[in-house]
C-alpha cells in the first residue's frame, strides 16, 4: 500500500508535470532557490591536510597513472556523512553515486562507526586458523537473506575476488571449463575475472584472458537488436515499438533463441561450467534485460551442466527496492551469488554465497584468504544489515527510486538528448543521445560538459556504458525526496543551458549563408 509521504510526493509530481514539464516556455535559467542546497545538521571539520598543490604532484609522482580522477579540476573529499560529501574547501555536495555503487546506508552512518570502533577496541585481525565470534554471527545473518539451498558463504574483500572465487567453484564443481558472459558486462579486474567482463575500455592485451569464456548477444531492449515498449521491469520504458502483450515479450524470445545458437554451435555439449549475470548491468549502463530472460537463460545452462551465478555487486542489499536481491526480479534462484560494495558501506568487504554442496569443491585443496571476514568488516556487515532494516532503506529506495525515475520520465518528454530512463529503485541510468531515432550517442564533450556542470551545481553522479554516454545514479539509500528535487532542478538547468548553447552555435552556423 502506498504510504502517505509517497501519495504526497506523487502529488508534487502531478504538479510538476503540469507546469513546467509540459509547458513549452519553461524558463531556461532556474531560480538561486531551486539549486541551494538543502539545510543539513552535519558541520564538517575543517580540512588540515595536505595542498591541493601537494595532492596533486604527489597523485602524479607516486601512485599508478591508473588512478584516473573525475572532473577538470579533480575534488579533494575529505569528509562525507549520510549523502553528503565535503571538499577541501568546506563546500557541501549531494552525493547522488554513493562512491561508485558502494555506499548503502549512508557515508559514516553512526550505528556502522559504532559498531566498527567497538570491535577495534577488542579485536582487530586473527585470520580464520583461529575462530572469532563475529564471523559466525554475520554468516547466520547474512545467508536468512537467500532462499533455498543457499546457506554457505565464503568472504573476500572485493566485487573482483567474489567473482573470482565463484569461476572457481564452478569450475570445480562442475569438472567443466567453459563460461558465458554478456557483452556489455562487468565482473571485475582481476587477471581471471577480466575474461568476463566485456568492454573493451576495461580489458589489458594479455594472453589467456578468454580463456575458456564467451561473450554473448547482449539483451538490451534499448540499444540492441530487438527491444520493445514493455521489455523491462521498470517504471519506465523504451520509446521503441512492438506488439508484444503483457506477458509475452517478442523481443525476450529472439534474444534467448540468439544464446540457444551459441549452445548449439560454440560449446561442447552439456559440458558448461557456469554463466554469470549482472541483475542490472552497472558500469555497462544500467541495462535491464527483457522480463524472463534470465529465468530461461538459467534453465539452459543448468540443462547443459553448469551453474547460473548472479553477481549482485551493484544491485544487492535493497538497492532495487522491490527486492533485497536483483535476480528476485527475475524470478529464479541462481546457484551461485556474488556480492561486494554496499554490503560494507565501503568497508572493504566481500562474500560469495552457495549451497553446501557446490562449497564442498573447495575441500579439494587448501584456499584461504588472510582478511575474509576479519572481526572489523564482520562487525560492519552486521551492522549494514541493521541499519537498512530498522531504516527501512529497501522500501525507501524503492519509493524514492519510482518518484526519480517517474521525474526523469517526465524530462525525457521535453529533452531531445535524453534517449532512454531506464533502473529500478535506485539503481538508475539516464543515456543521452544525439539523435532519438538512431540512438546515437551524445558525443562525449558534449556529456563531460553536462557532467561539469552539474559537479559545480552540487550534485555528483557517475557516467556508465562503453561511450560514457549513460548517466548513472546510485545514491545511499538514504537519500530522500528533497534530494530528488535538488538533483531535478540542476540537471533541468544544465539542460536547458546545454540546449540554448547548442541551438546559439546552430543559428550562428545557419547564417553564415555560402559564398
Amino acid at each position: 500500500m502506498m504510504s502517505n509521504r509517497l501519495l504526497a510526493h506523487s502529488s508534487r509530481l502531478v504538479a510538476r508535470c503540469s507546469s513546467t514539464l509540459h509547458s513549452k516556455a519553461a524558463p531556461a535559467v532556474m531560480s538561486q532557490m531551486q539549486n541551494e542546497m538543502p539545510e543539513c545538521e552535519h558541520q564538517a571539520p575543517a580540512y588540515t591536510g595536505p595542498s591541493y598543490e601537494q595532492i596533486l604532484e604527489t597523485r602524479k609522482t607516486h601512485l599508478t597513472p591508473n588512478l584516473q580522477a573525475h572532473f577538470k579540476k579533480p575534488l579533494v573529499i575529505h569528509a562525507g556523512r549520510k549523502q553528503w560529501l565535503y571538499d577541501h574547501e568546506g563546500r557541501r555536495y549531494l552525493d547522488m553515486f554513493g562512491g561508485i555503487v558502494t555506499v548503502s546506508v549512508g557515508h559514516c552512518h553512526p550505528k556502522v562507526n559504532q559498531a566498527l570502533s567497538e570491535q577495534t577496541a577488542k579485536l582487530w585481525h586473527t585470520t580464520n586458523i583461529y575462530m572469532h565470534p563475529k564471523i559466525h554471527e554475520y554468516a547466520e545473518r547474512l545467508v536468512a537473506k537467500f532462499p533455498g539451498d543457499l546457506k554457505a558463504v565464503c568472504f573476500v574483500n572485493s566485487g573482483s575476488e567474489a567473482n573470482d572465487l565463484a569461476m572457481l567453484m564452478a569450475r570445480l564443481h562442475t569438472g567443466n571449463q567453459d563460461i558465458l558472459t554478456f557483452r556489455n558486462a562487468y565482473h571485475g579486474m582481476s587477471p581471471y575475472t577480466m575474461g568476463l567482463t566485456a568492454h573493451s575500455t576495461w580489458r589489458y592485451p594479455l594472453p589467456g584472458v578468454n580463456n575458456g569464456i564467451l561473450h554473448v548477444m547482449n539483451p538490451d531492449p534499448y540499444q540492441g537488436v530487438w527491444g520493445g515498449a514493455a521489455c523491462r521491469d521498470s517504471p519506465v520504458q523504451t520509446t521503441r515499438n512492438c506488439n508484444c502483450g503483457p506477458n509475452d515479450c517478442q523481443a525476450g524470445v529472439q534474444y534467448y533463441n540468439e544464446l540457444e545458437q551459441t549452445f548449439k554451435y560454440s560449446l561442447p555439449r552439456g559440458k558448461v561450467a557456469a554463466m554469470f549475470a549482472e541483475s542490472i548491468q552497472g558500469v555497462g549502463g544500467t541495462v535491464q534485460y527483457p522480463k524472463g530472460y534470465l529465468k530461461r537463460a538459467a534453465a539452459l545452462v543448468r540443462a547443459n551442466g553448469g551453474l547460473f551465478v548472479a553477481d549482485e555487486v551493484q544491485t544487492g542489499f535493497g538497492r532495487t527496492g522491490e527486492h533485497f536481491w536483483g535476480f528476485q526480479a527475475h524470478d529464479y534462484t541462481p546457484d551461485i551469488v556474488t556480492m561486494a560494495k554496499g554490503i560494507g558501506n565501503g568497508f572493504p568487504l566481500a562474500a560469495v554465497v552457495t549451497t553446501k554442496e557446490i562449497a564442498a569443491s573447495l575441500g579439494m585443496a587448501l584456499h584461504f584468504n588472510t582478511y575474509g571476514g576479519n572481526p572489523m568488516a564482520s562487525a560492519v556487515g552486521i551492522a549494514v544489515l541493521d541499519v537498512i532494516e530498522e531504516e527501512q532503506l529497501q522500501r525507501n529506495s524503492l519509493e524514492v527510486g519510482t518518484y526519480f525515475l517517474n521525474c526523469l520520465a517526465e524530462l525525457q518528454q521535453r529533452y531531445e538528448l535524453i534517449g532512454d530512463v531506464r533502473g529500478k529503485g535506485l539503481m538508475i541510468g539516464v543515456e543521452l543521445v544525439s539523435d532519438r531515432e538512431t540512438r546515437a550517442p551524445l558525443a562525449a564533450p558534449h556529456v563531460l560538459e553536462i557532467w561539469e556542470a552539474c559537479k559545480d551545481m552540487g550534485v555528483l553522479y557517475g557516467r556508465g556504458g562503453l561511450h560514457g554516454n549513460i548517466l548513472s545514479f546510485r545514491p545511499p539509500l538514504c537519500i530522500n525526496y528533497e534530494d530528488v528535487e535538488l538533483t531535478l532542478s540542476i540537471l533541468e538547468t544544465v539542460f536547458e543551458q546545454h540546449m540554448s548553447k547548442r541551438l546559439r552555435g546552430w543559428r550562428a552556423f545557419s547564417g553564415r549563408g555560402f559564398d
